[in-house]
């Protein structure tokens, strides 16, 4: 311990912000380096992800609710995201060693005191340690357990260019759809999502001609499987392009989460009931924490997969705790194509 620093910085909560969060609702501030108890973990952070579900986490009135795996935090708390870091100190008896990479939900931190329940031990199933903090488990297990994608299915994302959508029209394909569709919120993003991504087409949100009539133009036959990062129009557009029995699964509501007003936590919108009953579209919210089994299976076929060249991992990486804040207001204002994460 002698060799560690005397201090070490972490990200708190200023105060809470009414609609989108500024700069002026964080604060960066240096404190004693932890010291762990009995049956803790000393982690030094290498990686943190950044995402915009740390809205709901921050807003006014922010509280505990049922089925959102994030903790409502008060202004003096400091901020929580999944991380991947290095173990410097563990317990005898915890299996885990100085030196072991571990994962663990005490992001926005340089160091973190963990307790050894709550650290999974990294076994370099995947190349690069970022990649563990990519959420292509969810869109994995959405488009296996949650829908099935079947062979010669055309698929559209949501927010296609979002950490989870940048793997999920990649998966997709992967299991064997015909045509994957992505929206977006630029040209520019609409020309990566083909030409990195591998999407087929791309929607572009904002424009001149409406969601919905893009999106029939993209799939003159219609779509199979809507997997919705978003709801609100992206929503509305996929009934309108449905096919019957088309099968929706929603795995979030970005609408909601990043409109400029309210808490972040409900995301209205206006569905034709008469498309959904004639068309037989079946819609599903999922969780990924609905089926736990399914990680061990996704890090294997994702190293597998990025080993051979069949995916990409879009990262962008932006270094130094200080600019922490920066990257979460870079994400909310969806700057950013793929998973963004903090190097420490």
């Amino acid at each position: 311990m002698s060799e560690l620093p005397p201090t070490c910085r972490e990200v708190r909560l200023a105060a809470r912000p009414e609609g989108l969060p500024r700069p002026e609702h964080f604060d960066v501030v240096t404190i004693p380096l932890p010291r762990p108890a009995a049956g803790q973990v000393l982690v030094r952070n290498r990686f943190f992800r950044v995402s915009a579900s740390l809205r709901m986490m921050i807003s006014q009135g922010a509280e505990e609710v049922r089925g959102v795996p994030f903790p409502a935090l008060s202004p003096g708390d400091t901020l929580r995201e999944e991380a991947v870091g290095e173990v410097v100190s563990a317990p005898t008896g915890s299996g885990l060693c100085p030196g072991d990479l571990v994962a663990h939900f005490l992001g926005w931190r340089e160091y973190a005191v963990v307790d050894e329940t709550a650290c999974t031990r990294l076994e370099g199933t995947l190349p690069d340690p970022a990649a563990y903090l990519g959420p292509g488990q969810t869109a994995y297990a959405a488009l296996t357990r949650g829908v099935h994608v079947r062979p010669g299915d055309t698929v559209f994302v949501s927010a296609g260019g979002s950490a989870i959508g940048s793997m999920a029209g990649q998966i997709a394909r992967l299991l064997g759809a015909d045509r994957v569709i992505g929206s977006t919120g630029s040209p520019d993003k609409a020309e990566r999502l083909i030409s990195e991504l591998g999407y087929d087409a791309a929607v572009v949100r904002g424009t001149d001609e409406p969601l919905a009539a893009q999106l029939v133009k993209a799939a003159p036959g219609g779509i199979d499987v809507f997997l919705d990062n978003v709801g609100g129009d992206q929503l509305q557009a996929a009934v309108t392009a449905a096919r019957d029995g088309a099968r929706f699964i929603l795995v979030g509501a970005l609408s909601g989460q990043l409109a400029p007003c309210g808490t972040g936590r409900t995301a209205p919108v206006e569905l034709d009931s008469f498309q959904l009953l004639m068309k037989k579209i079946s819609i599903r919210g999922y969780s990924a924490d609905d089926d736990p089994e399914v990680r061990s299976e996704w890090l294997r076929r994702f190293g597998d997969w990025l080993r051979s060249g069949g995916i990409a991992f879009p990262c962008v990486r932006i270094t130094g705790i200080d600019r922490a804040p920066e990257a979460l207001l870079q994400v909310i204002e969806g700057r950013h194509l793929g998973t963004v994460v903090v190097e420490l």
